[in-house]
C-alpha cells in the first residue's frame, strides 16, 4: 500500500476517478442547493424543475412529463403530488380520453416561478454563461455517455444522442435505487 503525502491526496487521480469526483461534487451541491431552496422558497430543487417544465408545456401528461426527465413515472407522481398537495399544479381531466390528467401551473405556483435567485437553475444559468457553446456540448455529451454505460445501453454514444447532445429519453422501467426524499 502506497503512502498518501498530506496536500497531494486527489493531485493525480486520472480522468475516470477526477471526474466521478466531479460529478459527486456537484451532486452534493445540488443537494445542498435544494435544502437552501426548501427553506428559502418553500420548494425544492427537483419541485422547481417539475413546476418550470409544467409551465412550458401547460397541460402536459404526468407520463410524458416523466420521459422529459428521465425519471421513472412514480418518481414523477411523487412530486407532482406534493405540488399539487400545496397547490402550485392541479390536474385536468383530458378532454378526450378521461383516464388521462393534464397539469397546469396554479397562479400560486406561477408566483414561484418568478423567484429570480438563489435557485438551481440561476446557479447552472450563471455556470452555462461562462462555456462555450462546444463546451457545454461536450459536457452535455459525455454526461449522455455515462448515462447510456450506466445503464447497459452504449453502443456508441452517439447513436443515441439528440440533436442538442442530449440522451434521447430512456424507457427503462426502473426505479431510481435511490429518492430523495426532498423531491
Amino acid at each position: 500500500m502506497t503512502r498518501v503525502q498530506e496536500g497531494t491526496l486527489g493531485s493525480d487521480l486520472g480522468a475516470e476517478l477526477d471526474f466521478l469526483r466531479r460529478l459527486w461534487a456537484v451532486d452534493h451541491a445540488l443537494q445542498l442547493q435544494s435544502i437552501k431552496m426548501s427553506h428559502h422558497l418553500g420548494i425544492t430543487g427537483p419541485q422547481r424543475l417539475v413546476l418550470r417544465l409544467v409551465g412550458r408545456f401547460p397541460g402536459v401528461l404526468a407520463g410524458n412529463l416523466a420521459r422529459l426527465l428521465c425519471l421513472h413515472p412514480s418518481t414523477v407522481t411523487g412530486i407532482v403530488n406534493r405540488l399539487e398537495k400545496r397547490g402550485l399544479i392541479q390536474r385536468h381531466t383530458d378532454g378526450v380520453d378521461r383516464r388521462r390528467q393534464r397539469l397546469l401551473v396554479t397562479p400560486r405556483g406561477a408566483e414561484l416561478l418568478l423567484a429570480p435567485g438563489g435557485t438551481v437553475e440561476s446557479a447552472t444559468r450563471s455556470a452555462l454563461s461562462t462555456l462555450s457553446s462546444e463546451e457545454i456540448a461536450a459536457t452535455l455529451k459525455a454526461f449522455a455517455a455515462l448515462e447510456l454505460h450506466l445503464m447497459g445501453r452504449a453502443k456508441t454514444a452517439s447513436d443515441d444522442l439528440d440533436a442538442t447532445g442530449g440522451s434521447k429519453p430512456l424507457n427503462h422501467g426502473l426505479h431510481a435505487s435511490r429518492v430523495r426524499e426532498n423531491q
